[in-house]
């Protein structure tokens, strides 16, 4: 079966759709997919609040260095519960597959999945397979749901809570993912010199609230729209005005180069490993300590400050010129991800 192409059968609900459930997506999951095959999930919360967030993924290409559609779909989940304080525990997985897709390629995507749910401690609790046909998809959607239990009652982590003084460290270089999916697209050349930073991020976010508790103000994960847009939308919430210092913000050569050529500013470029992270200045040090103690957030920077306004980003180069980080209107690009 794995030499073989999705056909519409394997989505009419019989004995294929089975054995596509059962001795493809199920076989591959493996200890991760613990659901038992009935109309819903039973899972026991242990908690009084919950956090619940869902999304759809759709790449191209599907398959890049450092990750795939599946380790997207994994990673975002898990990132966006983590940064709103919740512990992320089960998620769902709904496949949207196209007729003629490779079953061997499905299989890939889905060890992936497996790889990235054991590395963050979820369970897949249930699941759903639709196959389309041909052209009404692009290869493969992926739509997850994921749930998290708040067992942090200190935290209370929102957009709304910057005051003047913070900090703001941004945990990665900016754009990568972007710019190594954009090199894959056009040939530009730099896809094997800059890789994706897809990663899920709450074994980090745990050990940061360990340390930090209560003077982490705000946790956002840098993906479509990039910091420009994270940081607008705190500073507008917060009616306050964030300054960044150009010089300290963490850019990678190559990415740079990258956006030049393709005329893009890489404030508003998407990662889907990296955190703006806003903490009281009591806690910057030990925030970053810790950061910089984990591989995927070992580039760590404190790159500006939060100061009294009206809601505006702006940042300063070295030679103490300002200029404005707008809300970007648009896209700037084609969706990534």
């Amino acid at each position: 079966m794995p030499n073989e192409l999705i056909k519409l059968d394997h989505g009419a609900g019989g004995g294929m759709s089975q054995e596509l459930i059962g001795d493809v997506i199920v076989k591959t999951l493996g200890e991760v997919y613990v659901g038992l095959m009935e109309d819903s999930a039973d899972v026991p919360l242990d908690t009084a609040r919950i956090a619940i967030t869902t999304d759809s993924f759709v790449v191209d290409p599907l398959f890049f260095g450092n990750g795939d559609i599946g380790k997207i779909a994994v990673a975002g989940t898990v990132n966006d519960l983590a940064v709103s304080g919740a512990k992320p525990r089960y998620l769902t997985l709904a496949l949207i597959i196209e007729e003629g897709f490779p079953i061997s390629d499905l299989v890939r995507v889905l060890e992936s999945v497996r790889a990235t749910a054991l590395e963050a401690g979820v369970l897949i609790v249930a699941g759903d397979t639709k196959v389309v046909r041909r052209g009404e998809a692009d290869g493969l959607y992926i739509n997850t749901t994921g749930v998290g239990l708040h067992n942090r009652p200190e935290l209370r982590l929102s957009s709304r809570r910057l005051r003047p003084g913070d900090g703001v460290i941004v945990t990665g270089y900016l754009g990568d993912h972007s710019v190594h999916l954009l090199s894959l697209r056009e040939g530009l050349g730099f896809e094997t010199r800059v890789l994706s930073d897809c990663a899920p991020l709450n074994g980090v976010l745990a050990d940061l609230f360990d340390a930090c508790g209560a003077g982490i103000r705000c946790v956002r994960d840098v993906t479509r729209g990039g910091l420009g847009t994270v940081l607008n939308e705190f500073a507008g919430d917060s009616a306050v005005d964030i300054r960044l210092d150009g010089s300290a913000l963490p850019i990678r050569h190559e990415t740079g180069m990258a956006a030049d050529m393709l005329g893009v500013d890489v404030m508003y470029l998407a990662n889907e490993g990296v955190l703006c992270v806003v903490a009281d200045p009591a806690v910057v040090p030990s925030a970053l300590d810790v950061l910089r103690g984990h591989e995927t957030t070992a580039k760590s920077s404190l790159v500006g400050e939060v100061v009294a306004g009206d809601g505006r980003v702006w940042l300063q180069d070295e030679q103490g010129g300002r200029s404005t980080v707008d809300l970007l209107y648009g896209a700037q690009l084609p969706r990534l991800c």
